[in-house]
């Protein structure tokens, strides 16, 4: 006898909280695979357990193979917020909404991004080194940098970018925002500058902080030329995607002097290749793609995924969330 359930794939480790709020259902079967990546695998999978109802994605990609695999699915949705992975016009087609987990991991992100410009603007990292290596009396040849009077410019006015924006602003520092798809008033209305034109304004940033969603047009946004604007002693951070910067460009604006430094959690590859010459530089410092991935964001990733998925279910999506939002029209 057939089962009635919903069949769930989850294709990456879930909380305890978020897997509760599904497995707490009579209606909804669970079927995981942790930190499934390989797209023939999936698709294998979604045939072996078809008809698949919803699915909460990882890194996997997903895209009309595996809609087509599923048979019968109704909700995509990320445990967290990017969705380069997901074919979305696919989704679409079929009238399949995509969701993420809105604001869940939005303040982790914005922390990181302020402890990158922190961490380089403090000489962490080297100032750590000299005391260990006994080195003190050499300690006022390596002074740090305040944040204070500082200006930063924020690249994206979304869930994140408005959070870093505010941390910015706490940090006494001149906070600039360059977001082409917000209205200035409303950039302006949260106390913070709007600017129209990138390329003028970087000449004007100490720090570049950058949070705007990885895109056919964001891509290779800070190429050679662009990183050229900037000031021999501006300080870029990326917490949002690889691929936004064009590393090979950014190794040679650092080596040449004429960027100070870079903060990571991102790159065009990941994991990225190793030995790499990026990691050699002193005024560089990395992170493994986990701004948005603290005990607590974890947490509550988890659940809004697990709510996201009832949501649909239960015929009353969480529009917020929703990417493609004309499935639901």
């Amino acid at each position: 006898m057939a089962s009635n359930k919903k069949k769930i794939f989850i294709t990456q480790t879930m909380a305890a909280g978020g897997r509760a709020l599904l497995t707490a259902r009579d209606d909804i079967e669970l079927i995981e695979f942790p930190n499934l990546i390989s797209a023939p695998d999936f698709e294998a999978l979604l045939k072996q357990h078809a008809p698949v109802q919803g699915v909460a994605l990882g890194a996997t990609r997903f895209g009309e193979t595996e809609l087509e695999a599923a048979q019968d699915m109704k909700v995509v949705t990320r445990i967290g917020v990017g969705f380069d992975a997901v074919d979305v016009p696919a989704l679409s087609r079929r009238k399949v909404p995509l969701m993420v987990v809105g604001i869940a991991n939005s303040p982790s992100v914005a922390e990181q991004a302020l402890f990158m410009m922190l961490m380089l603007a403090k000489r962490a990292n080297e100032l750590h080194a000299l005391v260990r290596n006994g080195q003190w009396s050499t300690r006022l040849g390596k002074l740090p940098y305040d944040l204070f009077g500082k200006t930063v410019l924020i690249i994206g006015f979304g869930r994140i970018g408005t959070r870093t924006a505010r941390r910015c602003h706490a940090m006494e520092m001149n906070v600039l925002v360059y977001d082409p798809y917000k209205p200035a008033a409303e950039i302006r209305s949260a106390g913070y500058e709007a600017v129209v034109d990138l390329d003028t304004t970087l000449q004007r940033a100490d720090f570049v902080s950058i949070h705007c969603p990885k895109t056919p047009e964001t891509i290779g946004m800070f190429n050679a030329a662009r990183l050229k604007r900037m000031k021999p002693s501006a300080y870029l951070i990326n917490t949002a995607r690889g691929g936004i910067i064009d590393e090979t460009a950014l190794h040679d604006a650092l080596t040449s002097g004429r960027l100070a430094g870079a903060g990571l959690d991102v790159f065009a590859q990941e994991p990225p290749p190793v030995p790499n010459p990026l990691f050699e530089l002193p005024n560089v410092i990395v992170a493994p793609h986990v701004a948005g991935v603290t005990w607590e964001a974890v947490d509550r990733m988890s659940e809004q995924t697990a709510r996201n998925i009832l949501s649909v279910l239960d015929g009353a999506p969480i529009r917020d969330n929703v990417i493609n939002q004309d499935v639901l029209d």
